[in-house]
């Protein structure tokens, strides 16, 4: 056969193949075809309409129509002392209540559990868990009749004839993120608790008999072998702990004055309070921001580690 007739031959056998590798791709991929729609219906399509109305001076009440502005709401934002002053409390909040309470009393309880006998692990997983089960709303109507002037904490630091306080006045941001802990510290558990079962056992034995105490372990050992767990477990919780806002609206409102208001609080107070809707959705596209920030500390953090 000549080198053209062969050619031919290929071509036309070639031409025949694409269509059918085309009907096999569409085939394998009909089954998704339906929550692809979904997805680009209810999600896809949401998102984009708030990324447009960010760019709007879009308001619930008083306004006949709605016009482009621009980067207007983010200039705004950013020259917005309240603004500013949510973001320090965001991270703050974030610092205090979930990479050092969370992740630290999480790991703990997972640690002292090991150790612990059945009944203690079943009475102790049984109330950490129950914390974290609770609605959010139904946790922070929990926490607030405990800091609550006549609450529980008084009541307990009388008896004691310690000073007490309104709690919820003089110490919102401290209140709210020990909230926050109590209810959220049930994952870190978990977490940390499949990572620690893994660690083999003749490890930290033969650790033990060369002489190394626990604390030494606990370092040179135990933290290194679930690092990536632990980075995990922060990502996830610095995520969810960026969105809290049941808890704080609950058991202070944002207050007083602004000493707890958070950039989910912050959010409503604009878009759903005082109806600015445009400024609101702006605020909240920082929020996805800085929460996109910490992710990809987080997984830089873990791919090192690979």
């Amino acid at each position: 056969m000549s080198r053209a007739a062969a050619t031919g031959a290929y071509g036309t056998a070639g031409s025949v193949a694409r269509p059918r590798r085309r009907a096999r791709a569409l085939l394998r991929w009909s089954p998704l075809a339906p929550a692809t729609i979904l997805l680009l219906l209810f999600l896809a399509g949401p998102i984009g309409y708030c990324v447009y109305i960010a760019f709007t001076d879009m308001q619930l009440t008083g306004q006949e129509s709605t016009s482009f502005v621009g980067l207007a709401n983010f200039r705004r934002a950013f020259g917005d002392p309240a603004f500013l002053n949510a973001v320090v409390l965001t991270l703050v909040f974030t610092l205090l209540s979930s990479i050092l309470g969370q992740n630290t009393l999480g790991l703990a309880l997972a640690a002292l559990m090991r150790r612990a006998s059945r009944p203690v692990r079943t009475l102790t997983g049984a109330v950490v868990l129950t914390a974290w089960v609770l609605p959010e709303i139904v946790a922070g109507f929990l926490l607030y009749t405990f800091f609550e002037r006549r609450g529980t904490l008084n009541a307990i630091l009388d008896q004691l004839h310690l000073p007490s306080q309104n709690w919820l006045f003089t110490l919102p941001i401290l209140a709210v993120s020990f909230a926050n802990v109590w209810r959220g510290t049930a994952f870190s558990m978990l977490i940390y608790s499949a990572a620690l079962a893994e660690i083999p056992q003749e490890v930290t034995e033969s650790a033990e008999v060369d002489g190394a105490s626990g604390r030494q372990r606990l370092w040179h050992i135990t933290l290194p072998m679930i690092r990536r767990s632990i980075g995990t477990n922060l990502m996830l919780n610095t995520l969810q702990t960026l969105s809290v806002f049941g808890l704080i609206w609950a058991m202070t409102r944002g207050g007083p004055g602004s000493r707890s208001q958070t950039l989910p609080v912050f959010m409503y107070d604009q878009a759903f309070l005082k109806s600015l809707i445009g400024y609101g959705t702006a605020v909240a596209l920082l929020l996805l921001v800085v929460g996109a920030l910490f992710s990809v500390v987080y997984l830089r953090l873990l791919r090192e580690e690979v």
